[in-house]
């Protein structure tokens, strides 16, 4: 009966130790996570709408985070842009990074179906949920391979506010389920 005792309590330890542990885990990876991609203070507020009039978009934007294999999280639906929430908010120094689809099955519209058609000095803006519009202006559009680690489309370290636009782009693969490309269209904030 001691026995048994013993080992109960022995289990409830491990089991207790595993948890700390993990839990110890999660704070660091979160705080070093946050760390890395927060440069700023808080000033602009969360963004909310996306507005490109030279491709007709007028969008919602959803706020995501990292999915559970590191990705930056995309959108829910079609019609939506995201906004990677571990980044720079549109407007503060660093990348601000939004996201969204094209190409949706069923040729369902597709919030970023024209992102292509962006040329150097077109302009972007955003509307935060303070209200605030930041405008921006794109310097480059720009095509990877993807799996291609590009650092410049999530840390330009310039000390100026940039706002990045990411989606697929290229061949449908329907074996992979993917696109051939992700376009990245560059902007920096107007001044």
């Amino acid at each position: 009966m001691k026995l048994k005792i013993l080992s109960k309590q022995k289990s409830f330890i491990f089991i207790f130790s595993v948890l700390v542990f993990s839990l110890g885990f999660v704070l660091v990876f979160t705080t070093s996570t946050t760390a890395f991609y927060k440069k700023d203070p808080v000033t602009f507020g969360i963004p909310v709408r996306l507005k490109i009039p030279k491709i007709n978009i007028d969008a919602p934007i959803e706020s995501v985070g990292l999915t559970l294999l590191g990705a930056v999280d995309v959108p829910k639906g079609p019609s939506d842009a995201a906004w990677f929430n571990l980044g720079a908010r549109p407007g503060e120094v660093g990348s601000s990074i939004l996201d969204g689809h094209s190409g949706w099955k069923n040729n369902i519209p597709a919030v970023f179906d024209s992102l292509y058609k962006l040329k150097k000095g077109d302009k972007i803006y955003t509307v935060d949920d303070k209200g605030v519009t930041v405008a921006f202006v794109v310097r480059e559009v720009k095509s990877y391979a993807p799996n291609v680690n590009a650092p410049e489309v999530f840390n330009l370290d310039d000390k100026k506010a940039h706002l990045n636009l990411i989606t697929c782009f290229g061949t449908w693969n329907a074996v992979k389920k993917s696109h051939s490309e992700r376009l990245v269209v560059f902007t920096d904030r107007e001044k």
